[in-house]
């Protein structure tokens, strides 16, 4: 099959797709932040805690991207809504901002730290504005979230909640040509193993692992990695991507989402500190 007929378009999201959980905190009191809410993941989460009955404030910079989620929400009628609320995550007033306009819709308890980046190019080619902005994005905003949101959370009733991070198997190992999103997400797990540190047990952190997911993030960086290693599309993902994994299939938002959702729930209490790892086989198998 020739690269033009390799099929790349994320799957469309149906609220079918996504886990429900009744659970005692699932309801339109209980307030979520998720980053990146404009796409992808983040915007299948975001939907996915609404199929949940959360009040949810997305927070992007993608202003249109925030308001087909909002779009989608009503579209499925679902039992929790979505506010967007355009944010850059580099700007720590915005991230203030965001974290207090989503305490005053009701108890903070729940943040997904989501939204990412992507640039693939060696360490010694590697453009240092790059890593900037991929590290501000992808470790400087949780960590600033975090700040700002755990004061919320243990100012609740019973001071329950969690904070989730958005790690990979690039948390877990390393591969080459990616080095600022590597450390980025091995940095993600010491603040994930702070948070739980300082969390009393009550305000729980987890980070969320998975292999490739197909989003438009993905789609880049499978065309990225081509014209970088001088291969086709197709081998790229096949050989490179999921070459090692058992599981020939890339994940689906709403895959990974419904993790998030999981790790909210009472289910995961005793998920603090730790990662969610599902990535068919990837990290802990080889050939």
């Amino acid at each position: 099959m020739s690269d033009e007929e390799l099929d790349l378009s994320a799957p469309e999201l149906t609220p079918e797709d996504v886990l429900t959980i009744d659970d005692p905190y699932f309801h339109a009191d209980t307030v979520a932040v998720v980053t990146g809410a404009a796409s992808g993941i983040g915007r299948a989460t975001a939907v996915a805690l609404a199929a949940n009955g959360l009040t949810v404030v997305g927070a992007d910079i993608d202003e249109d991207g925030l308001a087909e989620t909002e779009e989608m929400v009503e579209d499925f009628d679902l039992d929790g809504r979505f506010v967007g609320s355009l944010t850059d995550l580099m700007d720590d007033d915005d991230v203030e901002a965001v974290v207090a306009a989503a305490a005053e819709e009701g108890d903070l308890r729940f943040v997904a730290n989501i939204a990412g980046m992507q640039h693939i190019a060696s360490i010694p080619e590697f453009p240092m504005e790059k890593y900037d902005l991929l590290s501000d994005i992808m470790l400087r905003s949780p960590f600033k979230m975090s700040q700002a949101a755990m004061p919320h959370i243990r100012e609740t009733d019973d001071g329950v909640g969690a904070i989730a991070n958005m790690s990979s198997v690039h948390g877990h190992y390393a591969t080459k040509d990616k080095p600022a999103y590597i450390t980025a997400k091995h940095g993600l797990t010491g603040l994930t193993r702070a948070i739980a540190a300082e969390g009393e047990g009550s305000l729980r952190s987890f980070t969320v692992s998975v292999g490739y997911v197909l989003t438009p993030l993905m789609v880049n960086q499978i065309e990225d990695t081509a014209e970088e290693r001088g291969l086709s599309k197709r081998q790229v993902v096949e050989n490179v991507m999921l070459g090692q994994a058992r599981t020939k299939e890339m994940m689906t938002p709403a895959e990974v989402a419904n993790l998030f959702v999981f790790g909210f729930s009472s289910h995961a209490t005793h998920l603090n500190g730790a990662d969610l790892l599902f990535d068919g086989g990837y990290t802990h198998t080889y050939e």
